[in-house]
């Protein structure tokens, strides 16, 4: 075979290849190499602390963003005054949480597309007369949240000194309405938006 018909097999069996590799599904993805550009930061990857979304003073808290179809946790801090009695102190710490979960995520966090479904303007309180003690009650019924708002409520509160600390957390809306206890899963983790929080009623005390 001379270099000619060499060069022409070859320029043939080029595009047969990338036929082929089309045919089987093989599509590019998004790990970085080491040839090309420059490779871009892969999503929900934060390089390293943010220091606008941290405070030197205040009770170190996590709270959960949405990023891509998953909620993931990041860092907060929330200002308790210092001998707070406990039952207040869980309500401030609610609150606080309620607030950073409505704040508009950092610049690094919303290059690494992290978002959130928590409107602002929304406050807790605590148990009302009748309710357990563990209980807070939202000036939102949990109900009239979206999906995604409930999720990132229920885990980052259950998941807080506000709970019990056993992953789940009693939330009602204003009033004397109906309590339930809800729990932050891993399906409620990852799929936020089609898998609701388990929840049970809790009967009045």
């Amino acid at each position: 075979m001379t270099v000619r018909t060499r060069t022409v097999s070859g320029l043939l069996a080029a595009p047969l290849l990338a036929a082929l590799v089309a045919g089987c599904g093989i599509r590019p993805t998004e790990v970085p190499t080491d040839f090309g550009g420059a490779p871009s930061r892969v999503p929900c990857s934060l390089s390293g602390p943010d220091a606008s979304t941290q405070s030197s003073q205040g009770v170190p808290v996590q709270v959960f963003l949405l990023c891509g179809s998953s909620l993931v946790a990041v860092d907060r801090s929330v200002r308790v005054p210092a001998g707070t009695p406990d039952a207040k102190r869980r309500v401030i710490v609610a609150q606080g949480l309620l607030d950073q979960l409505a704040a508009s995520p950092s610049a690094s966090e919303k290059a690494a597309r992290y978002t959130t479904y928590v409107r602002g303007g929304m406050s807790v309180t605590g148990p009302g007369p009748k309710d357990p003690e563990d209980a807070l009650r939202l000036s939102t019924a949990p109900e009239r949240l979206t999906s995604y708002a409930l999720a990132q409520l229920v885990c980052t509160l259950s998941d807080s000194a506000a709970a019990e600390g056993d992953g789940s957390v009693i939330l009602g809306g204003p009033g004397t309405g109906p309590l339930l206890r809800y729990e932050c899963t891993d399906d409620v983790r990852s799929r936020p938006g089609s898998t609701a929080p388990p929840s049970s009623e809790v009967a009045a005390g």
